[in-house]
Order: structure tokens, then C-alpha cells, then sequence
């Protein structure tokens, strides 16, 4: 390799080092360090591929043989005007497509993408290693794709000779808008306010502590189900992703459905609750909730629905009330939750020993950890389609974003406590402790997540990339009771909020409802059956038996010994993050 070639590889590892540990500071760690050799072995690995391979060589020597021959092709579609469009839909516009040397710059980046791509998988490394490198690599070449800069983006040039600089200006002060705040505006946030056109649905606030709010629901038929149905949300984010609009709240129409709704609104902590725990969660937080609602509606057994992280801590809860003997859960649903952590998707390519030892030493024992940096790390699993088209947006075009109340939602996260948020690391991505019996102990008692035996109902979303579907589905195969497994279309949010009246997507299911969770995913997927539209009709036909007889709907909220509050969404919902 000669020197001017040595030097810019090693300066293109500097970059990648460089952007790697701006994602890991993203989460809250700080560089790494401990990591840095590693990467750097892989790196060059990478580029020693790019070099000249011996001829006849495999692999490597293929690949390389296959990106000159692409390039030799481009070069000679540029020449005489023939040839394909790039189908990316980054560069799908009509000067990518028709000017032939923005099609020429699109088609030489996409190939060269591929090459280095290819070249990595190529590489006999460790695999952990291998999954690291790739996730860094691929943050790279999205960062520095020619549509993410003025110069080479011939649609963002167009618009400020049309405009004579206006689009610049426009964009200049989106630009420093979104420094202001923090972060890259993904919809029109003076849009939507809580409260008044997103989470409308009528209710009472009937308890709180400092960790939460419960809210009951207002009844919309005159008679509902003798057990209620509490809903966990993740507390990494707002309860109002399963209340938007009237047309897509999943609990709404549940009200719509003959059932009594409570639902958990999570506290956004600040320094002054730093020092709550995993157990703290479940013990004041879901087993109380559980306890309430029991009171508030006198009876013995209610039904439950637990989301994301918020299906890890009603799991937790579940297991902890079985093990102590407590029979109070007629059913549970969870909806594209994690328990088995064994494949955790891209994310895991931060999570390591050390990360988590940082975070540890760091918060470990009180402080905050910052929903923004945790926001912006999920952000960057999917950095196209949640960073870099609406930096192209916003600041290349000076277009603002357009009113998305789900991608509001979004942006509207919480912090954590850093006890809780070290344990939730170290015990399921790092570990996987929950699928190991009597490994845990929370609450003071040893968990075991096959003393979860009552029904449950799981959700999984097909093209999830923060709970992988095939990892629900493990994750299901932990209990100890009767399963009923779904699989949804779409993603992590989308998967779920799938309104019924709209009847969009499909999801699958099994002919038969007792089919054992004991064979790989891949062959459940093959026997399932495809049906067309939402899968809430269907959960509602599974839940409707667990829900009892129908009685009178309960019209007044609340109890005398837990009278009303507050209005629904509540006070906690509108706490931003400091």
C-alpha cells in the first residue's frame, strides 16, 4: 500500500473512530477507548480489501473485481447517456434521475456503498466485532451520501436559484432553530399540543405518586366488561402513543369495545427522583397500578397490557405477584416486548462491558440520563429515514417539516433515573438475566418468567428494528401459560398503532390458537396465514372472554377513596425534558 494511500486510510479511521464515538456519546457513554484498537484492526482489515487482490483470489478479490467492473459500466452509461436511474429514494427526483452526472455521482456512491459493504461481510473477524464495524461503517456512508450536502444535491441547488437564496435563508434559520432546541425537528411541532388534539380521550387522573399518574377513561357504551384493562406504557416515552387522534387510540377504541381503561402516566424525572430503581418501578409503580385498579373497580383479577420496556416491567410485575402467590391478572398482552434479549437487533452494536461499566460509574448510583440522548441514539438506527432526510429537509430545501402527530410523539421523550436505566442495561442487553430462572431477584423475590401462567396475547411487528419480531417470539416462549402470538406488519409503532376503521396492512396468526412456541420462528412464520387489516380486531375477539360478563358502565371515575384529580391526559404527560 503506498503512503498517500496509507495516510488516507488511516484518516478515514480517524473519521470513523470519530463518528463512532459521537453515536456511543449519544447514549450517554463518553469515547471508548477500550474499543478503539478493536476498531481499528477491523477498519483496516476493511480497507486492506480495497487494495489490489493477487489474481484469482476469492472473496475479497471478487468483490473487488465486481466494483471495477461496476464503475467501468457507470462510466460508460454516463458516455452515451443510456443505462438505468438509481431506485434509492434518496435520489429519486427528477435532476437525479435526468441530469446525467447527478445520476453518475448516485449510482458511483450506491455501488461503492455496496462494495465496502460486501467487503466487510467479507472479512474473517469475530462476529460481535464484524457487527460493530458494519453499524459504524453504515453510519458512515449514510453521513456522507452526496445528497446530505449542498454542493451535490441538485435538487437543493435548484431550489435556491428559484427561490434567488430564499430556500438558503429558510434553511440557515431552521438550522439555527434546531440548535436552540437540541435537536433535528422531524414534524411540525407548534402543530399539536396535549391535551387538545392529541391524547382527547375523556378521562380522570384518580391516583398519583411520584412515579405516576393513572388515569381511568371515560365509558362510551352503556355497559362494559366486569374486569378492567391497565395499560403499561413504556416509560421511556409519553403513555399518548395508544392515544393520538380519535381515529387511531388504541384506547379509545378499546372504551369503544365495552372496556374499562386505566392507563399509566410515567413520571419525566428530574435529579430529584435520580435514585429510583428497576424495583422501584415495579413495586410502586406496576404492582401498585395493579392494586388500584383492583380497588377502584372491586374486583379480584383485572386484565393487563404492557408496551416495549413497559411489557419488560409487566413482566417483571406479573412474575413477582405469581411468585408471591398473588393470583390477581385474569390475561396479559404484550406488544412488541422484549424478555429473551438474546438478538437485540443493530443496538447492539453499543452495548458492550465497558459502555455499561461507563454508565455505571457514571449514574450508577443516582443522576439522570437525558431522553434526548436516547432519542437521538434510536434516531440513528434508522439515520436516513430520522436524521439525514430531514437535515435535507429542513436545512439544504428550508422546507419545514410537515404535522405528523406520531413522529411528535416521537420527539417528545423522558429521562430515565440512572439506577434503573444501568440495571435495564446490564440485566436484559447486556446479560439477558430475565430468561435465566432464579438468576434475578427484584423485589426480593428470585424471578422466574415461566411463572407467568395466565393467557397472554403477543404482538410482534414484522419489520421492527428496536424489539426484532423473531426476539418477541422468544421472548413469548418464556411463559409458562397459554400463548396466543401474533405478527403484525410494519415497524416498532406503526406495527402497532394499526386502527381498526382504517383496516390498513395485515398481520399473521396460527389456524389454531394452541400452537406451542417450541420451534423456530421461521417455521411458525411458515405455517401461519396472512389475513388482511388491523390486528386490534382480533385482540379484541382473544380479550373479550377474559373481560367477564358485561354490568353497568361505570360512569363515575374513580373511587371515594380514590376520587378524581385531574382531567385526562394529566400534568405528568406535559412535562418536557429539561
Amino acid at each position: 500500500m503506498s503512503n498517500t494511500h496509507s495516510a488516507d486510510f488511516q484518516k478515514f479511521i480517524s473519521d470513523m473512530q470519530q463518528i463512532g464515538q459521537q453515536w456511543v456519546h449519544s447514549l450517554g457513554g463518553t469515547p471508548i477507548p477500550a474499543n478503539a484498537a478493536e476498531l481499528q484492526a477491523a477498519w483496516l482489515k476493511v480497507i486492506g480489501a480495497l487494495t489490489p487482490a493477487p489474481a484469482g483470489a476469492d472473496g475479497l478479490g471478487a468483490i473487488q473485481a465486481h466494483w471495477n467492473a461496476e464503475q467501468q459500466k457507470l462510466m460508460a452509461q454516463f458516455s452515451t447517456g443510456s443505462g438505468q436511474s438509481a431506485k434509492d429514494r434518496r435520489f429519486q427526483g427528477v435532476d437525479w434521475q435526468t441530469v446525467a452526472q447527478y445520476r453518475l455521482l448516485a449510482d458511483a456512491y450506491l455501488a461503492t456503498s455496496q462494495s465496502l459493504l460486501q467487503s466487510l461481510d467479507a472479512v474473517d473477524m469475530q462476529a460481535g466485532q464484524k457487527k460493530r464495524a458494519r453499524f459504524f461503517l453504515k453510519q458512515y456512508l449514510d453521513a456522507i451520501a452526496p445528497s446530505n450536502f449542498l454542493a451535490t444535491n441538485p435538487e437543493a441547488l435548484r431550489l435556491a436559484i428559484d427561490s434567488k437564496g430564499e430556500s438558503l435563508r429558510q434553511g440557515a434559520e431552521n438550522f439555527s432553530g434546531d440548535l436552540a432546541k437540541g435537536h433535528v425537528s422531524i414534524t411540525d411541532e407548534q402543530a399539536f399540543e396535549v391535551g387538545k388534539n392529541i391524547a382527547t380521550s375523556p378521562g380522570k387522573v384518580i391516583f398519583e405518586n411520584d412515579l405516576f399518574q393513572l388515569i381511568q377513561y371515560q365509558p362510551s357504551t352503556s355497559q362494559v366488561h366486569l374486569r378492567p384493562m391497565l395499560f403499561v406504557p413504556p416509560c421511556i416515552n409519553k403513555f399518548y402513543i395508544l392515544d393520538l387522534t380519535p381515529d387511531n387510540s388504541l384506547i379509545r377504541y378499546l372504551v369503544s369495545e365495552g372496556h374499562t381503561v386505566f392507563v399509566m402516566s410515567w413520571r419525566n424525572v428530574d435529579t430529584s427522583l435520580g435514585n429510583l430503581t428497576w424495583d422501584d418501578y415495579i413495586a410502586s409503580g406496576v404492582v401498585k397500578a395493579i392494586d388500584v385498579v383492583r380497588l377502584v373497580t372491586n374486583v379480584e383479577k383485572i386484565n393487563t397490557l404492557g408496551f416495549c420496556v413497559g411489557g419488560t416491567l409487566l413482566a417483571c410485575a406479573l412474575a413477582v405477584l405469581r411468585r408471591m402467590g398473588h393470583d390477581v391478572v385474569e390475561s396479559a398482552t404484550f406488544l412488541t416486548t422484549f424478555v429473551d434479549f438474546t438478538d437485540v437487533g443493530e443496538i447492539d452494536a453499543y452495548i458492550d462491558e465497558a459502555f455499561v461499566a461507563k454508565r455505571e460509574q457514571d449514574v450508577g448510583a443516582g443522576g439522570v440520563v437525558k431522553g434526548s440522548d436516547l432519542a437521538f441514539a434510536f434516531s440513528s438506527l434508522r439515520a436516513n429515514d430520522l436524521i439525514w432526510s430531514y437535515v435535507v429537509n429542513n436545512y439544504l430545501k428550508g422546507h419545514r417539516p410537515a404535522a405528523f402527530d406520531l413522529l411528535y410523539w416521537n420527539a417528545d421523550s423522558t429521562n430515565l433515573p440512572g439506577p434503573w436505566y444501568c440495571w435495564y442495561l446490564r440485566n436484559t442487553y447486556l446479560e439477558n438475566n430475565l430468561v435465566k430462572p432464579d438468576r434475578l431477584t427484584i423485589c426480593g423475590v428470585p424471578i422466574d418468567m415461566s411463572y407467568i401462567d395466565m393467557p397472554a396475547f403477543v404482538f410482534a411487528a414484522r419489520e421492527d428494528h428496536i424489539v426484532p419480531w423473531r426476539s418477541a417470539y422468544a421472548s413469548a416462549a418464556t411463559f409458562g401459560g397459554e400463548v396466543e402470538f401474533t405478527l403484525g406488519a410494519s415497524g416498532h409503532i406503526a406495527g402497532v398503532v394499526n386502527p381498526a376503521v382504517k383496516n390498513k396492512r395485515s398481520f399473521w396468526q396460527q389456524r389454531s390458537i394452541a400452537v406451542p412456541l417450541d420451534r423456530p420462528a421461521e417455521q411458525w412464520l411458515d405455517t401461519a396465514e396472512e389475513v388482511p387489516g388491523s390486528w386490534w380486531t382480533k385482540w379484541v375477539e382473544w380479550l373479550a372472554p377474559y373481560g367477564g360478563r358485561k354490568i353497568a358502565a361505570r360512569t363515575w371515575l374513580g373511587s371515594q377513596a380514590y376520587p378524581p384529580i385531574e382531567n385526562a391526559p394529566g400534568r405528568y404527560v406535559l412535562t418536557k425534558m429539561s
